[in-house]
């Protein structure tokens, strides 16, 4: 039907990308593992401490949630993440009607994490300097539309603070090239994706897609962030 119409063009486009071969590789690992981003960003100067306390969330979004998943599945800290959409409403958080760029939805993924050991600054560091290119506009890599927007969805004034704040932190030091266009928005609701979504990079981690555009994110993480890296990921769907 429509569904199955929307995913089919969906991951036509991901396997159109994988069949430019090595010349597309190239380019995607120039644009978003460049010389920009090859050095650990500096930490937020403006952060919550670590301190012993219930666990907390984060959304964050910054492209496919395949690989946004998969690369807060290898940090240390990280109790759980859940790839799903943020930014629309809850009749419209359906991956068919996602895709097509009009629910106002992005990817997205929900971070549970223990504050003891990992700070909500220290997830966006690992966002700016892993994840993402946050100066790509509604796009990320290979995959366009707004459901593809980088943004961070706040859950309260304290997150709001330390995201907004890094920002400019980044902007001033000037470590990126261009401005950054990742987003700070409100948290209104988060709604995960279809199973078949959960765990996508863990479960196939040779897929051309996965392979060419997400696995050079755990490499980067684990050269990066090695204090950070666990060689074992957390599943959304522990079985």
């Amino acid at each position: 039907g429509a569904a199955m119409s929307t995913l089919n063009l969906h991951w036509s486009v991901k396997w159109t990308v994988v069949a430019l071969g090595f010349i597309t590789l190239t380019v995607l690992r120039s644009q978003l593992y460049g010389a920009e981003s090859t050095v650990v960003l500096a930490p937020p100067a403006l952060d919550n401490p670590k301190a012993e306390g219930a666990p907390q969330t984060a959304v964050i979004a910054g492209g496919c949630f395949w690989g946004v998943q998969g690369v807060f599945e290898y940090v240390r800290g990280v109790q759980k993440v859940v790839a799903g959409y943020a930014g629309g409403d809850k009749s419209t958080a359906r991956y068919e009607t996602v895709s097509t760029g009009r629910t106002g939805h992005a990817e997205s993924v929900q971070i549970t994490f223990d504050p003891a050991q990992i700070s909500y600054g220290q997830l966006l560091q690992i966002a700016f300097s892993v994840v993402f290119d946050p100066t790509q506009l509604n796009r990320q890599g290979p995959d366009w539309g707004i459901q593809y927007r980088s943004a961070f969805f706040y859950a309260d004034e304290t997150q709001k603070r330390i995201a907004e704040a890094y920002i400019t932190q980044l902007d001033q030091s000037q470590v990126f090239s261009r401005a950054i266009v990742t987003r700070v928005d409100p948290l209104k609701g988060f709604y995960p994706a279809e199973d078949y979504h959960q765990d996508y990079l863990i479960r196939h981690p040779t897929a051309s897609y996965i392979a060419m555009v997400d696995m050079p994110k755990i490499e980067s993480l684990k050269r990066s962030f090695p204090e950070l890296y666990r060689g074992s990921p957390v599943l959304a769907n522990a079985r």
